[in-house]
């Protein structure tokens, strides 16, 4: 839903701005007012507003006096100059200023309402564009999760429960999984699919510049900052903004961060002003973000805000029977690469292996094989060592007949497993109560592994 334009109306006539308050409050508009100029710069500092009506004569100041003022700071609001008929050659001056449009007094309401409601659109406009300017350098091929493994298929039934929701999600997995791709899924089939999805990892940058990913900056906030520069979050407005790496935050970050969340409002490096942001925030991490919080090193109050939901995406170990998929992905020709087969014996050993390193790991290993490997069929000789070196012999397979109540203790040891014993995460995906989980933990005798 589309947040109603806020309009700021300065004029040192009280009656005047009463009026307006009334005419353009029943046309919809959230109306601010200001009697004099220092008043409405010292307000327009504070919280930005989508257009500004002001006066040409002020007591205390010009409305060409606003106007450079708004100029020198930045401010992105459209401004709509109020004239009498004397002062026209004042209001053309104001348009070079940067004014939208001017409205000679007395002026007709409809005229003024659309005239207003164009400079509104207009400042939509500014803004979405400067969003699509930060997202066009991270912006990626369409997502596709490949698999049909029972872990995909949760995976994949998980995302179209979540999607059309705004709740924020974290999602859980070691890395190279595809954490982000899981991301893009979900804000793809979401209400907001035709907006910007940004991402930031936030565990590549040092706290300083993640400040400035972030939130933004204003023109000369710090050194070599030599122009104002929008923020992910005001990027992402509309949007999905994905924190990658969430659990590597600072604590002062981590501050900043819950602010924003709670309240909705970005304010720049170096700026008093707030933004308000329409974002929906996907986080992903790697680690055991409960524990974390239980140690002190993760705030728990950050925690419960961006875990409304939790995604936990399986280690490829856990599907191997998707590697033949996965390596028929990478390879195909649509991707750009050289078409290779792979020997029986050699997709064995591709599904034997365990890939710590997850589907980023395979990927690079059949770029790999596509630039180097000479001929179409790719033979066990062919693997790196790590995927040729004996493997220990499997465990005796166990009989397919068992009990219902072994059915279950295998079933909890695995949803254990797949969550690294994050046991807030466990009950989650066994919708059952974490007391329930503790005591199938105690009569099953599970115990986490070293």
């Amino acid at each position: 839903m589309r947040e109603p334009t806020r309009v700021f109306v300065v004029d040192d006539d009280p009656e005047v701005r009463a009026l307006l308050g009334r005419v353009l409050g029943k046309a919809g508009f959230v109306v601010a007012e200001a009697g004099s100029g220092a008043e409405a710069m010292a307000a327009l500092a504070r919280e930005e507003a989508d257009v500004v009506l002001v006066d040409i004569r002020l007591p205390d100041a010009s409305g060409l006096d606003i106007l450079r003022w708004a100029r020198e700071v930045e401010l992105a609001s459209e401004f709509i100059v109020l004239t009498g008929h004397a002062d026209v050659e004042t209001a053309v001056e104001a348009m070079r200023l940067g004014a939208y449009d001017f409205v000679a007094k007395p002026w007709r309401n409809a005229e003024l309402i659309e005239i207003i409601g164009k400079a509104a659109e207009k400042k939509a406009l500014r803004r979405e564009n400067s969003a699509l300017r930060e997202v066009m350098t991270r912006r990626d091929g369409l997502p596709q999760i490949v698999g049909q493994t029972p872990e995909v298929r949760d995976v994949l039934a998980m995302i179209d429960r979540v999607a059309p929701s705004d709740s924020p999600v974290l999602i859980y997995g070691e890395s190279g999984t595809g954490k982000e791709l899981v991301a893009r899924t979900i804000h793809l089939k979401s209400p907001r699919a035709g907006r910007p999805f940004v991402s930031v990892n936030c565990g590549a940058l040092p706290d300083t510049l993640l400040e400035t990913e972030l939130f933004g900056h204003r023109r000369g906030a710090f050194s070599g900052a030599v122009q104002s520069r929008v923020g992910l979050f005001e990027a992402a407005h509309g949007g999905t903004l994905f924190l990658d790496e969430i659990g590597e935050m600072s604590p002062a970050m981590q501050v900043r961060l819950l602010r924003v969340l709670d309240s909705g409002e970005v304010r720049r490096v170096g700026e008093e002003r707030t933004f308000h942001v329409d974002v929906r925030v996907i986080a992903a991490t790697n680690k055991d973000l409960a524990r974390e919080a239980a140690e002190g090193r993760f705030r728990w109050d950050l925690f419960y805000r961006v875990s409304t939901i939790i995604v936990p995406v399986p280690p490829l170990r856990r599907r191997r029977e998707d590697i033949p998929l996965l390596v028929r992905h990478f390879t195909a020709p649509a991707r750009g690469g050289r078409a290779l087969r792979f020997s029986a014996e050699a997709m064995e050993r591709l599904m034997q292996y365990d890939w710590p390193g997850n589907i980023r790991e395979l990927r690079n290993l059949i770029e790999r094989l596509q630039i180097l490997h000479e001929g179409d069929e790719v033979q066990v000789s062919d693997l790196p060592p790590e995927l040729t070196a004996p493997r220990a012999a499997p465990e005796p397979a166990e009989s397919p007949l068992v009990t219902l109540q072994e059915m279950e203790r295998r079933y909890v040891e695995r949803v254990l497993r797949a969550t690294g014993w994050n046991k807030a995460q466990a009950a989650r995906v066994l919708a059952v109560d974490i007391k329930t989980l503790n005591k199938k933990i105690r009569d099953y005798g599970l115990t986490r592994p070293a």
